[in-house]
């Protein structure tokens, strides 16, 4: 069976706090280890005030600490905001004290607004152009240390922690298959360039001590409920979430709704619609269909699931009927 994961930006949501998402976060991390979810991952946002995992190497010592054996990672951290060898060292410490459970997935977005983002690296201009080079880098602080090597992660050095290349557009799919990596598309909220990235990927991959052969990964919205309804109702939280960001107003997580219909404009509605075009909705059967027509269409190796759900006990059932669809498949 495909192995199933979660994406989780820790949302804070009205009328709650950054800490209560975090416990809540580590609550539902407990709750995949139990059903059976490989790994658990974090993202790195800023300046977002309804995502709490801002400190994503923070949260994942959060996290990993707090489970036994779910792999614990990041989806991803944004390397144009650090030094290479800053993550080399968080990573190394985290992979020293959770051996064998540390994943490092890295994106190549700010993860943020471009004043945000000249605040996290003062004096760096277009730090994305480059993003291979510092992927190369990072890559070295992990190899076993050399003699006289002037700098080294520590802990980071000879440490076998997982790279990954995450993507929403065709640049990152070519440089992980360059660079023999495992792939990680963002089809949850960026869907276009899904089924030509994962081509690309493949085609292109060349095997490296890392990976023998491609390993692709798409992140996908699944919103579970007892029936179609009330897992429509739960995404209306989402779709709220994104439009409040498109209109430049980000904001806590707001409260499902029983329709969208006068809350956005007709051509808001097709650019939402359009960006979550791949999200799985509806009830246990309805979720079953959509998640094996997503496999069959994509072949990926292994599915992360997102969601976005305002009320905890309802986002852990949602985690829990996706899992359930994956035991019966």
């Amino acid at each position: 069976m495909v192995p199933f994961s979660i994406l989780d930006l820790s949302p804070i949501v009205q009328g709650g706090t950054a800490s209560d998402a975090l416990q809540r976060s580590l609550d539902l991390a407990r709750h995949a280890e139990q059903l059976g979810y490989r790994r658990y991952w974090v993202a790195e946002h800023h300046n977002m005030p309804g995502i709490a995992s801002a400190a994503t190497a923070v949260v994942i010592g959060h996290i990993a600490a707090g489970t036994k054996t779910i792999r614990v990672g990041s989806g991803g951290i944004m390397l144009p905001n650090h030094a290479p060898l800053v993550i080399a060292e968080q990573f190394g410490t985290l992979e020293a004290l959770f051996p064998g459970r540390i994943d490092l997935g890295l994106g190549r977005a700010p993860g943020t607004d471009q004043v945000t983002a000249r605040a996290l690296r003062r004096g760096h201009q277009d730090p994305a152009d480059t993003f291979p080079d510092d992927v190369q880098e990072l890559q070295s602080y992990f190899r076993l240390v050399a003699p006289n090597q002037a700098v080294q992660a520590v802990p980071g050095g000879g440490l076998a922690v997982p790279i990954w290349l995450l993507g929403s557009s065709l640049f990152s799919a070519q440089l992980a298959a360059a660079l023999g990596l495992p792939f990680a598309f963002a089809s949850h909220f960026a869907p276009d360039y899904l089924e030509a990235a994962l081509d690309i990927y493949r085609e292109k991959f060349q095997p490296s001590a890392a990976l023998r052969k491609p390993y692709a990964m798409a992140a996908v919205g699944v919103y579970a409920a007892d029936t179609d309804t009330a897992a429509a109702r739960l995404f209306t939280s989402q779709q709220q979430a994104f439009l409040n960001l498109r209109r430049g107003n980000p904001g806590p997580l707001p409260p499902p709704v029983d329709s969208m219909e006068g809350r956005w404009s007709p051509m808001e509605a097709t650019m939402i619609n359009n960006a979550f075009r791949e999200a799985i909705v509806g009830s246990p059967a309805t979720v079953k269909h959509g998640i094996a027509a997503f496999l069959k269409r994509t072949t990926v190796d292994e599915l992360m699931v997102v969601a976005a759900i305002y009320d905890h006990t309802a986002r852990l059932r949602s985690f829990d009927l996706v899992a359930q669809v994956r035991t019966q498949s």
